[in-house]
């Protein structure tokens, strides 16, 4: 497993809209600063819904665009997501809240997944875009730093999978739209999710 690609945007204005948005990402050719504020230059423009210490990373596997590519009939570049970070041989459907990606410098864990908004709608020209981010089931993984450091293209990756419930970012994706039973709020709080997914959680308790 190896870091295939790292994922910086700038600030830009996309499809009419008149916010500047970060998802217009683009891969680094040498190393970048990581800390808990995400990767140094990468543009977080709407810090209600994205950004902040438990979603500084996001991440796809490279079997994530390799099934895009079939599913929207052309090549899919790195970053054509929004994602700050492709890691080969990875499927997101497999990833759990609390696993880690590891490299020499820096310890990322997984906190919650990808929710699709207009933004990514806007990003693909596409209204329904979020039904079908959805039914494809590969929402990616936001992560927050445990360790900061530097990552680049190429640099091993070494992958510790969650011990405690395994709540996958599929689940995560399709529990965001319905109420949680008791065992499944139980399983959430018992997993290092986001403090947003946290809060959320406890709003909606009956």
């Amino acid at each position: 497993m190896k870091i295939d690609a790292v994922c910086v945007g700038h600030a830009t204005v996309i499809g009419g809209k008149i916010a500047k948005t970060g998802i217009v990402k683009h891969p680094q050719g040498g190393a970048v600063i990581v800390d808990a504020a995400g990767l140094a230059g990468d543009a977080v423009c709407n810090r209600k819904h994205h950004g902040g210490p438990d979603q500084a990373v996001y991440g796809l596997g490279s079997l994530d665009l390799d099934a895009w590519a079939e599913e929207l009939g052309h090549a899919v570049p790195p970053g054509l997501f929004g994602e700050n970070l492709v890691v080969s041989d990875v499927d997101s459907r497999a990833i759990a809240v609390g696993d880690r990606f590891e490299t020499d410098t820096v310890t990322l864990e997984v906190t919650s997944t990808r929710i699709p908004c207009s933004t990514l709608a806007l990003r693909f020209n596409d209204p329904g875009f979020a039904r079908r981010f959805r039914r494809v089931g590969r929402p990616g993984f936001y992560c927050r730093v445990l360790r900061p450091g530097m990552m680049c293209a190429g640099e091993r990756v070494v992958f510790h999978a969650f011990q405690g419930p395994r709540i996958t970012m599929p689940e995560m994706l399709a529990t965001a739209v319905k109420t949680l039973s008791d065992a499944e709020r139980a399983r959430y709080r018992a997993a290092p999710i986001s403090e947003r997914v946290r809060a959320q959680l406890e709003a909606l308790q009956p």
